[in-house]
């Protein structure tokens, strides 16, 4: 089922143009980011934490976790938030954010 989800995904990914197939990508990417983000991190206000983590992703773990927007979060795509989160630069947008909660558990 993962892997039928992961090539609905890159069908209609490869039918849009470069812009528009990354917005895709990083919509569906934010959906499982925020299962993670709400399991994982309660209390951290979600729309910051979200923001911080996709911006910080590269192009290959924003398409890892759109694949699995589909069939929720897997332990794959929580290792991938968490190596997100520790970057120097995902800590610094968190900071600037204003959530200290989020950093204090390392991801």
């Amino acid at each position: 089922m993962r892997l039928g989800a992961a090539c609905l995904t890159l069908l209609l990914v490869g039918a849009c143009t470069a812009q528009t197939q990354d917005q895709i990508a990083r919509n569906a990417a934010r959906s499982t980011v925020n299962r993670i983000v709400l399991e994982r991190y309660p209390g951290v206000p979600v729309e910051p934490a979200i923001g911080c983590v996709i911006d910080n992703a590269s192009a290959q773990q924003i398409y890892a976790l759109a694949a699995d927007s589909v069939t929720g979060p897997t332990a794959s795509s929580a290792q991938i938030v968490a190596e997100i989160v520790q970057r120097p630069e995902t800590l610094t947008c968190l900071a600037a954010e204003g959530l200290p909660a989020l950093l204090r558990t390392g991801g």
